[in-house]
């Protein structure tokens, strides 16, 4: 494997102790076909995890390549030096110890390719690695493994360049089959595309061309895959953002943030595509949420995502924000020992980003863990009884329960209130937009009013099962802060035992120390315990014992 370790060489950048004292900033560049990229972001070792602090990007269209001889051409070379001096100056201003720099496809296949990233090196003091398809491929995994749980399904992942196209077949475990195929939104666009709109003839061409490309890689994927085994479909890439934004548009008249785990059918897509085909360049321009940029390339890209969709029977994509940039950070984390369990840091993707957030606004985690100890023992107890929820509703508490405070960073006045802002805007990954709203709306009614049609955040809750989950679920929130009052720890644990006749749900309280009535406690749970009472149609009664 290639190694990607560079550094801003004009200045000293220090290694890593691992112990876990420092947080040191680091900015990733990739140098596209069609855009350069950075982020930047803060290491959090104890986690482990990463949290984004700037972002960068800047279409300077490398791919645009001399005709005649392949080479970069010298304007897309001057767009491309400008570019990376702009995230130098940013990643500097930021205090960045390190930059780790990649270039891909354009610069990989253009002859004078090493003596573009030699004129980086004199000019920028940055180092640049030229990494393999297949290397690109493997990084855009650890990607989006950073921000999606993967579970114990397989996954497919297509991510859509400006001059190649990665396809990974992975799990949990490893990356089974890694792809890359020299079709890309620029690179297509540049060869087949001479006619706007595009003519029919150049339109059934471009399709039987990606096909056949692709052909080779959908086989290898087929055959990877065991059998009865149905994996999922995770898009990356400018190209399929932009797709997934003009359908939520369409669909709801607004774009998703966080657009991550976003999903578009195929059936929408070939009507996306369908209708963006027939467009001139300026009518594609002139649709909400397609740039100047993006629209000059959006067909050829949109058919490749058609036809990968297709050739593989996938009826859905759902849409990752974490791709290679991200995989280059925990590539960086795992060569320098930040990551000791792969498998692990894969695998618990939502609870890693829960304590990234409650870190983030000084969270109390004694006492938010032992709230949420006491709801999800409430849950567990009364679950088949009185609610009949299942392993995600349950996360979903958790996940609350652990936040639930979080806005008493900026006032402990309505901190309730502050805490939805806090959690339905951070960058918490692994969860889909309609989970963050609703571990935000489960954790703003731990306290004061119940959920009402009035309140603005609760009306938009799509469906009414969703609203019964925040209903339900804030109301055993609202028990289990009560069962830690003078967030000491002074009740040891909570059982629950339900009278069916007598609608009467009895909390026998078991104190930590000998001798403490735990008064403070058993008058909380009597103010409390009302909402609940009034969402489950029952009596509940609670004893020291």
């Amino acid at each position: 494997m290639v190694n990607s370790i560079s550094q801003v060489k004009t200045e000293q950048s220090p290694s890593f102790n691992g112990n876990g004292l420092r947080k040191p900033i680091i900015a990733a560049i990739d140098i596209g076909t069609n855009s350069i990229h950075m982020v930047v972001v803060q290491v959090e070792p104890h986690l482990p995890a990463f949290s984004i602090i700037a972002k960068e990007k800047d279409t300077v269209r490398l791919g645009d390549r001399d005709p005649k001889t392949g080479d970069l051409t010298p304007e897309a070379i001057a767009r491309a030096l400008a570019a990376l001096r702009r995230c130098k100056d940013l990643a500097h201003s930021l205090r960045a110890e390190q930059i780790i720099a990649v270039a891909t496809s354009a610069t990989r296949e253009a002859r004078n390719g090493q003596a573009f990233l030699q004129q980086i090196e004199s000019e920028l003091g940055i180092v640049v690695n030229l990494i393999s398809g297949q290397e690109e491929a493997r990084r855009i995994y650890l990607g989006v493994l950073s921000g999606m749980d993967f579970g114990e399904h397989p996954h497919v992942i297509v991510d859509i360049g400006g001059g190649s196209t990665e396809l990974v077949l992975a799990d949990i475990h490893e990356p089974r089959f890694l792809s890359s195929t020299k079709i890309g939104a620029v690179r297509l666009t540049a060869e087949f595309v001479h006619s706007d709109p595009i003519s029919e003839i150049e339109l059934n061409y471009l399709r039987a061309y990606v096909r056949g490309m692709l052909e080779r890689s959908v086989e290898e994927i087929w055959q990877n895959l065991q059998l009865n085994e149905t994996p999922r479909l995770i898009g990356t890439s400018g190209t399929i953002e932009t797709l997934a934004v003009v359908h939520a548009l369409e669909k709801q008249g607004i774009a998703p943030n966080p657009l991550n785990g976003y999903q578009l059918s195929r059936k929408d897509l070939k009507e996306i595509v369908k209708k963006l085909a027939g467009m001139t360049y300026q009518e594609r321009f002139a649709i909400p949420g397609i740039s100047d940029k993006r629209a000059e390339i959006i067909v050829p890209g949109a058919i490749i995502l058609l036809e990968v969709m297709t050739m593989l029977n996938f009826d859905s994509i759902t849409i990752s924000e974490r791709s290679l940039r991200e995989g280059m950070i925990v590539d960086w984390m795992l060569t320098h020992g930040l990551i000791n369990n792969r498998l692990r840091y894969q695998n618990e993707v939502r609870e890693r980003n829960i304590y990234k957030i409650a870190h983030k606004y000084q969270v109390n985690l004694d006492f938010s863990e032992r709230v949420a100890n006491f709801a999800l023992s409430i849950f567990d107890q009364t679950k088949e009884i009185l609610h009949n929820w299942g392993s995600l509703e349950r996360e979903l508490l958790w996940s609350a329960a652990i936040l639930h405070n979080c806005g008493i960073y900026i006032s402990h006045s309505s901190h309730h209130k502050h805490s939805y802002y806090l959690i339905r805007n951070a960058e918490i990954l692994g969860f889909n937009e309609l989970e963050l709203e609703l571990i935000a709306n489960i954790a703003r009614y731990h306290r004061k009013s119940k959920p009402k049609k009035k309140h603005e955040a609760y009306q938009k809750i799509p469906s009414k099962e969703s609203q019964l989950i925040i209903k339900q679920l804030s109301a055993i929130l609202r028990l289990a802060v009560a069962l830690d009052r003078r967030q000491k720890g002074a009740i040891a644990k909570v059982k629950c035992t339900y009278n069916q006749d007598t609608k009467i749900l009895y909390l026998n309280l078991i104190a930590s120390e000998l001798g403490d009535d735990c008064a403070l406690e058993l008058w909380s749970l009597d103010y409390k315990k009302v909402v609940f009472e009034e969402e489950y149609g029952i009596k509940v009664i609670a004893s020291l014992s």
